[in-house]
């Protein structure tokens, strides 16, 4: 069976290096868990280095944690629920990521709403995700203002996720100029600046984040030890904190070049193939419903991956130095997205390694 080995204490690592280089420069750090869903040794590892705040994009996921026993922690639902679930985020998280005045609103009026919930108005400052509009944002602050009062905690912002673009001083600077602006027209000063994720890393490292941004939300950074955003490794932390396992279970040498007419395959893709010759092939146990297979490097350095099916992963060994046979296992490292869906996979055994 496929397995993914998961060291805590090497996220721990990442955290604890993320965590004081981010606070040299006032930015409080919250620990993003979502990739791993919830897994609550994660969680707790994050935790161990100092991070006060746990992010989560999903109830469940926080339900899992709390579950697990940690009480020393604070939640931040990172994306808002259904309408019929405000009662029960509110139940379990602290802080809420809102960019919908009339979601704002079924949070307000939640009859099991406490004093010490906060929300975090989102701004969208370019990258076309979640929030209202920067150069339309005041009105739309000012009634949130309205409605939330001093539930209002702050204003915050998402850039790389959806339309890739990079985090600069500039579109910090929009956060300041709004929290500024709305402050002058109601004397609601903003406590939370959250500007940052991991494709914001470079601006803490260069020394360019505008003073008063004050928290990053970070998550492939800790768990990863990466920045597919601005595709680079993390300088100061590990990148060998999951690894991914296959068994070999048919090893043959066949052609490179499919024989017949080419049409899609099973994913509706229409595959290029280059014609080496006969090649060593293996075929292990996992598939696109476990991981996604561009998203792979293999350990041995002279393996490639070819193509996957559902539930069949196909490389290429004839390079490898290596005298492979059938139940043999290969590892991988991971991208973001390869560790998100072998996660949420429940045919890749999840082991934990203490070292």
């Amino acid at each position: 069976m496929a397995f993914v080995e998961i060291y805590p204490n090497r996220v721990k690592m990442n955290t604890s290096y993320l965590r004081n280089l981010c606070a040299g420069y006032g930015v409080e750090v919250v620990g993003v868990t979502k990739v791993t869903c919830g897994d609550e040794k994660i969680a707790s590892a994050i935790v161990e280095a100092g991070v006060k705040t746990i992010g989560e994009s999903r109830i469940e996921n926080i339900i899992r944690i709390r579950n697990s026993g940690m009480d020393n922690a604070n939640f931040m639902l990172l994306r808002p629920p259904q309408r019929s679930r405000v009662s029960a985020a509110l139940d379990v998280a602290d802080v809420f990521l809102i960019s919908d005045l009339d979601m704002l609103g079924c949070f307000m009026e939640a009859p099991n709403l406490r004093k010490y919930h906060r929300m975090i108005y989102m701004i969208d400052t370019g990258d076309l995700r979640e929030g209202v509009w920067y150069k339309e944002a005041i009105p739309e602050l000012e009634e949130a203002v309205k409605i939330a009062g001093r539930y209002l905690a702050g204003i915050g912002t998402n850039l790389g996720c959806y339309g890739g673009v990079l985090a600069t001083p500039e579109k910090f600077e929009i956060l300041l100029d709004l929290g500024e602006k709305l402050y002058k027209r109601t004397g609601v000063k903003l406590e939370i600046y959250s500007a940052g994720n991991t494709a914001s890393l470079p601006l803490i490292e260069n020394n360019t984040c505008p003073e008063g941004i004050n928290q990053f939300r970070l998550g492939e950074s800790i768990v990863c030890g990466t920045d597919v955003t601005n595709n680079r490794v993390v300088p100061g932390t590990r990148q060998d904190t999951f690894i991914l396992y296959g068994e070999i279970i048919e090893l043959k040498t066949k052609p490179s070049v499919p024989e017949g007419e080419i049409g899609r395959d099973a994913f509706g893709r229409i595959p290029v193939f280059e014609d080496k010759g006969p090649r060593l092939r293996a075929i292990l146990d996992m598939g696109e419903l476990d991981v996604i297979p561009s998203g792979l490097t293999p350990l041995d350095s002279k393996i490639s991956i070819l193509h996957a099916s559902s539930d069949h992963l196909i490389v290429d060994l004839t390079e490898s130095s290596v005298d492979y046979k059938t139940g043999d296992i290969i590892a991988f490292k991971m991208s973001y997205g390869a560790l998100l869906r072998v996660m949420t996979s429940r045919y890749i055994e999840k082991v934990y390694r203490w070292e």
